[in-house]
């Protein structure tokens, strides 16, 4: 996840202190999301039939505390390790889609396959409690790791992936990561999540979206306001694709006008990414 870097000492000592689960600040056609649409009809991952999100459709995003599943969005993103196949069927039978929240960019310290990554492939801090930069250029040994993680959000029943940490070659991750590295590893987690049928969104990476855009189904973007980023988002909007958009300093007088003239799915959340929202 992108912060700014004057924030990072705070936010390391909110996370120390919070009280939730430790899962970090989180942090065939096209067809908008909603109670009719709450899974995808028939086909199979060969033909293309995982879910599309359609630009404005209304979402939640939770990766911390207990889930709140009152919010009546249609779509959810919560953290897909800390959330069993009952409570993402429970989610489908309220009419929700569900996006499973993975790190594929990053090590995180505490996960339940945190001892597979090995040594050499874990690089720098990216700026969170627990969380080390991945090698990217290590496909042989990243892959079949990411596959295994994909597996456990098909088998739990998710509808879609967000891979978080996919713009690394832009930060200082202890490894000579490069443009062309991260194009070839980021277009690797979008050919295997749709092997499996699920949807994927690009997080963040705006330089790499013109040559990224046809890989992904929807964008997750953080901050694009408070940077003045948001029209390089336009190419997923133009293509039928949701832009998935958080705030977290800037009020929503501030940016939703803006983002309701860019057609995006923008929220204010807190850093903790809890339940609480205000939606455009």
């Amino acid at each position: 996840m992108r912060r700014s870097t004057a924030l990072l000492p705070l936010l390391a000592l909110l996370l120390a202190g919070c009280s939730a689960a430790p899962d970090g600040a989180r942090g065939a056609g096209p067809s908008d999301a909603g109670p009719s649409d709450a899974r995808p009809s028939g086909g199979s991952p060969s033909d293309g039939a995982w879910w599309r999100p359609r630009p404005g459709v209304e979402w939640q995003w939770q990766l911390s505390g207990r889930l709140d599943t009152s919010v009546d969005v249609p779509v959810y993103d919560i953290d897909g390790f800390d959330h069993d196949a009952a409570t993402v069927a429970g989610l489908h039978d309220d009419g929700r889609r569900v996006v499973c929240y993975l790190s594929t960019g990053a090590w995180e310290d505490w996960r339940p396959d945190a001892k597979k990554f090995p040594a050499a492939v874990i690089g720098e801090s990216n700026g969170w409690k627990g969380e080390r930069w991945l090698d990217i250029r290590r496909t042989d040994v990243l892959e079949p790791l990411l596959a295994a993680r994909l597996d456990m959000c098909r088998d739990k029943g998710f509808d879609a992936v967000e891979p978080d940490n996919m713009d690394g070659y832009r930060n200082t991750t202890g490894f000579p990561v490069e443009a062309a590295d991260q194009l070839r590893y980021n277009r690797l987690v979008a050919r295997l999540a749709h092997e499996r049928g699920l949807s994927v969104g690009l997080k963040n990476d705006l330089d790499q979206i013109p040559a990224l855009v046809g890989d992904f189904d929807f964008a997750v973007n953080e901050q694009c306001a408070q940077y003045g980023e948001c029209a390089e988002l336009t190419p997923f909007v133009e293509a039928g694709k949701a832009v998935f958009h958080v705030e977290y300093e800037l009020p929503t007088s501030a940016f939703c006008a803006d983002s309701r003239r860019l057609k995006l799915s923008s929220l204010l959340k807190k850093y903790e990414l809890g339940a609480w929202r205000e939606a455009c």
